[in-house]
């Protein structure tokens, strides 16, 4: 890729991470109405087949990248930085003007590999300034998130800003006060936000000056300089095996280029026909009573028979869906009802015996359904 001689001054560049289902891609679209952010390529990465947040998105027509074949910090890291470089080649031939860039990581990302790209990569560390890592926190489901996923300890550790989300669904005082007690052992220097209570505005969460590890527990340096050997930079750096040695209450291991446990899978069904509105309400109120803490994340835009010109959008995380929202219109081509799943010890075979069941016919396989997503790096123009 050519540079410039006289490159511009840095591109602002803000990371928005956070659990799966902590809400940041609601967060993401708050944040979009503000004019400020006006010029704003956003960057959406999805873990599984396919890709449904970008659909979701409301006030971004243009500039909006979806990386879907994996996550940013396994497999498609090279992806990021061949997207990134390609912005910027656009931006220096003219063909496309942006102010800023935010990237939505997938709730299961590791953000230390992201970040250590973004400081240290030769180019893009002098092409874009690390302006903000936000992240999300589920105040529901916060703490066993904690207990659980070694990821969302990085994920807050790293941290800039933190956003403590549905904090009006918990109702125990005593329950926020502990998870924000825990919060401020694994990051003692970045502000609490109640978005909520209007908090988490873009005048607050970005531009929160360069990057910087100062303020931040020891163990994020040790995770920064470890993605040095991990991810060098030449050839042959992707061939390298992760091994992570951390303590205490941020211990985390890699053993191979996919960084998320072998217990957790993501797929998802696919069918064009209609169901009846009743028949869905049962098939997800079955799937949450029986196994509730093994839906890490359920996302989608469902065909309901009696109105299916209006599709309804589903969010759920373990036991807690919130109300299902019903789109004046289908936001793309494809009017089939489209369901995400990332699940936790839970076989895919009976999730899909069990749709079979309330519908009558089976759900797309898997690879019909993969088939069925653009190309996995695609910008809406």
């Amino acid at each position: 890729m050519t540079v410039s001689a006289s490159p511009a001054r840095p591109v602002p560049l803000a990371v928005i991470t956070g659990f799966l289902g902590a809400g940041k891609t609601t967060l993401l679209n708050r944040l979009l109405q503000d004019p400020a952010l006006d010029g704003t390529v956003v960057i959406m990465n999805e873990f599984g087949e396919i890709g449904l947040d970008h659909l979701l998105v409301e006030s971004v027509d243009e500039g909006m990248l979806l990386l879907s074949s994996g996550c940013l910090c396994c497999s498609i890291r090279g992806d990021l930085i061949a997207t990134l470089e390609d912005l910027l080649q656009k931006r220096d031939a003219g063909e496309l003007s942006f102010r800023r860039v935010v990237i939505e990581t997938t709730g299961l990302a590791d953000p230390a590999p992201i970040l250590h790209t973004l400081i240290h990569h030769p180019f893009l560390g002098q092409r874009f300034a690390l302006s903000g890592v936000i992240t999300l926190v589920d105040a529901v489901n916060g703490a066993q998130t904690l207990d659980a996923h070694p990821e969302a300890i990085k994920q807050i550790a790293v941290a800039d800003r933190l956003v403590l989300t549905k904090v009006d669904l918990l109702g125990d005082a005593s329950a926020e006060q502990a998870l924000r007690a825990r919060l401020r052992r694994l990051n003692p220097a970045a502000p609490i936000l109640d978005a909520a209570a209007g908090e988490a505005t873009a005048s607050r969460l970005l531009d929160a000056g360069l990057y910087d590890v100062d303020g931040k527990i020891a163990d994020v340096r040790e995770w920064l300089a470890a993605e040095a050997f991990d991810y060098p930079h030449g050839e042959g750096a992707h061939d390298r095996r992760h091994h992570h040695h951390g303590h205490h209450e941020h211990g985390h291991h890699h053993h191979d280029v996919n960084r998320h446990d072998a217990r957790i899978r993501a797929f998802c069904l696919s069918t064009p026909s209609a169901i009846g509105r009743g028949r869905f309400d049962s098939f997800l109120d079955l799937l949450r009573s029986a196994h509730g803490p093994n839906l890490l994340r359920v996302k989608g835009i469902v065909r309901i028979a009696d109105d299916p010109g209006r599709p309804v959008i589903v969010h759920g995380v373990q036991h807690l869906f919130h109300t299902p929202i019903t789109l004046p219109q289908w936001p793309d081509a494809d009017h089939s009802t489209r369901l995400v799943f990332i699940l936790r010890d839970l076989d895919e075979s009976f999730v899909r015996r069990l749709w079979n069941a309330f519908t009558g016919e089976p759900a797309i396989d898997a690879p019909d359904a993969a088939a069925l997503t653009d190309n996995p790096l695609s910008l809406r123009r």
